[in-house]
């Protein structure tokens, strides 16, 4: 069951760029977290609160990003952001960037995240956060 779709907007600074003037692909992984957690904020799920309060983590189990144009500096990029619950313990989030400025499809991506204990053992989401995740 999918959450809600989610934009946030980065503005690509020069530091994210390479020699040809591109963003450097590693960059996008850097967006979708912002996108990630911004998604989770919007639906009153903060992450800091999941890791202080439930004392639960979101590591990343697998990654994965399918390039189809150049983002450049001074661009702003829309990442769109969806969630689905896999399983008790498993999340996967899907992603979009495209230019603002003429909706241009510049990535596509997914990671898969475990829900794991401070002692990095697998542990389910609690009852709130799959709610949330699996109404919208």
């Amino acid at each position: 069951m999918e959450a809600s779709l989610n934009s946030t907007t980065v503005r690509v600074r020069y530091a994210e760029t390479d020699q040809m003037g591109v963003v450097y692909h590693a960059n996008y992984f850097i967006w979708f977290e912002i996108g990630r957690t911004e998604l989770l904020s919007a639906m009153g799920l903060p992450y800091d609160k999941l890791e202080s309060e439930e004392g639960l983590n979101l590591p990343v189990a697998e990654a994965n990003c399918r390039y189809r144009q150049s983002a450049r500096y001074g661009d702003d990029v829309r990442i769109e952001t969806r969630a689905t619950v896999l399983r008790p313990s498993v999340i996967r989030f899907d992603y979009k960037a495209k230019r603002v400025s003429d909706d241009v499809l510049l990535a596509e991506a997914h990671t898969i995240h475990m829900v794991c204990n401070r002692e990095m053992k697998r542990h389910p989401l609690p009852e709130k956060y799959l709610a949330a995740l699996r109404s919208n």
